[in-house]
């Protein structure tokens, strides 16, 4: 019998949590996101961490020891938009940067209730522009993300689209949270499923965030959005998590504006179960990942690598 990751999952009660009704406090938020990042485990061997600073904007380097150093991943972690950081997700960056064979810069954004819708988008548009500034070629540079990070990753992308800038290779992320509106059919037809979020959670999440902000702004929900003009884009999802359609839906906005797009829904996976390092599932959609990255910045390479 295969394993699933709804098998491992169901651990996850036992963990001390608040109850989801009564998770509007924004340090219980912040402790249910915790908990959850703890299950990515331990980083894999060779990966390096360096504090750093793109611009003005202060985050923490992934590398591998093996990874070309040309090609960058500009990963934008997961956590509601309240919470999480670099460090909370180096396991899950190392290990798509080993799949990549990539460096990883990921930016340490401001995060809400503190720092409200925009300023997310903001910070990733900056660290972008800065990345540019430092003669990096956009065709070795790819956008990434898990969760909110997924979504804030298809924000950027817009808004580097919209501002006229050099578009990255690729956009490549992990259950994407794409409609802070929560209309996605999924989100009701999953809600028992799901081991990992929940309605209240995400809802009180998009509210800290969101702030006076209509949830249909396309830059805080991407699912809204017109896709024209943006480079290749590749979204895994579970079929068991609430954000299911989110994913869908992005495929959907990047087929009718004739974008090359594979939306991959695993069966039975839960949201963002690539940072089970447990999971083989997990391993099959990194892997998946990793061979879109290193395909969509293979063009640049030689040019990046000099003569001979």
């Amino acid at each position: 019998m295969p394993f699933r990751q709804s098998d491992l999952l169901r651990r996850l009660p036992r963990l001390s949590w608040p109850r989801a009704g009564a998770a509007t406090d924004i340090a219980l938020l912040r402790r249910r996101y915790s908990d959850l990042f703890g299950r990515f485990g331990a980083a894999p061997e060779g990966a390096v961490f360096e504090q750093g600073q793109i611009g003005p904007i202060k985050g923490e380097w992934v590398r591998m020891s093996s990874a070309k150093p040309a090609r960058l991943i500009l990963y934008f972690h997961g956590g509601g938009y309240i919470a999480g950081s670099p460090q909370s997700h180096r396991a899950l960056v190392a290990r798509l940067c080993q799949a990549a064979d990539a460096q990883a810069f990921v930016p340490a954004y401001r995060l809400a209730p503190e720092f409200a819708y925009p300023a997310a988008v903001r910070d990733g548009v900056d660290a972008y522009r800065h990345l540019l500034g430092k003669n990096l070629d956009p065709r070795l540079l790819v956008l990434a993300g898990d969760g909110s990070g997924g979504g804030l990753a298809f924000a950027v992308l817009l808004a580097v689209r919209n501002a006229g800038l050099p578009m990255p290779a690729a956009c490549a992320t992990m259950s994407p949270w794409a409609d802070l509106s929560l209309s996605g059919w999924s989100v009701m037809t999953n809600a028992r499923s799901d081991r990992v979020l929940d309605w209240p959670m995400l809802f009180q999440s998009a509210r800290h965030y969101l702030k006076k902000t209509s949830p249909c702004d396309a830059y805080a929900s991407p699912a809204f959005a017109a896709f024209r003009d943006v480079p290749p884009i590749m979204v895994h999802a579970g079929s068991a998590e609430m954000l299911r359609d989110d994913a869908s839906r992005l495929g959907d906005r990047a087929a009718e504006a004739g974008i090359p797009v594979s939306i991959e829904i695993y069966d039975g996976m839960q949201h963002v179960f690539q940072g089970d390092p447990h999971v083989p599932e997990a391993r099959v959609s990194l892997q998946r990942l990793g061979q879109f990255i290193r395909t969509r910045t293979a063009i640049a390479q030689p040019s990046a690598a000099g003569p001979g």
